[in-house]
């Protein structure tokens, strides 16, 4: 696949539409929500993830259709799931996963992209299947961590956005590909400041003095 040339990249990016730029910005918004762990970053994924849905429909990345109508459900359950698992102080309590659950989830990625990119390959005109399909099920497996307050969501994503931003780069969605590369930057410091917070809240309670 040939890379576009720089006027190539000017003219799409000054072609973006006011709906691709708006998604961008609200999945940009729900980024910087969810590194500060606040509810709004769940609205602002319901509406970003709905304009995405018919963005994706007419780039014939079927995948991405389907991720992003598995975002709006994860939009709401997050919200839901944020709202209860909460500590004592009422911030949203970070958990984590085991080694054995990580290498269990990578094999199961890494088996339904190879499985979804050959059907993709086989049964439609999608023009990056297996790539359609490992951000497909990656995002999917990273969302859910999201949505359970999992600290090494934070890995997840840069392996993922690093990966889709190349596959809306060679797709022409420009916006999109620099929302994704700005991701990468803010993916790195959230692990940081959940990290932080999860130090934070692994410390026992200091009593208050008796009187």
């Amino acid at each position: 696949m040939t890379a576009p040339s720089v006027q190539t990249i000017v003219e799409q990016f000054l072609a973006t539409s006011p709906w691709e730029a708006a998604a961008s910005l609200l999945g940009l918004a729900y980024l910087l929500l969810a590194v500060r762990r606040n509810l709004l970053c769940w609205l602002c994924a319901f509406i970003s993830t709905s304009i995405y849905i018919a963005l994706f429909l007419q780039a014939a990345l079927y995948m991405q259709v389907l991720l992003n109508m598995f975002y709006l459900v994860m939009a709401v359950y997050g919200f839901i799931d944020w709202r209860r698992g909460r500590t004592e102080s009422g911030d949203v309590r970070i958990e984590s996963w085991t080694v054995n659950q990580h290498a269990r989830v990578a094999v199961l990625v890494i088996i339904a992209s190879v499985l979804n990119g050959w059907a993709l390959a086989h049964w439609t005109d999608s023009p990056a299947p297996y790539l359609d399909s490992f951000v497909t099920w990656g995002s999917i497996v990273t969302t859910w961590m999201v949505a359970r307050r999992i600290i090494e969501n934070w890995l997840y994503w840069i392996v993922v956005d690093g990966v889709a931003a190349w596959l809306y780069f060679s797709q022409g969605l420009l916006a999109t590909t620099v929302l994704f590369i700005i991701y990468l930057g803010i993916v790195v410091r959230g692990y940081f400041v959940w990290r932080r917070e999860q130090a934070l809240q692994s410390k026992p309670a200091v009593a208050a003095p008796s009187t």
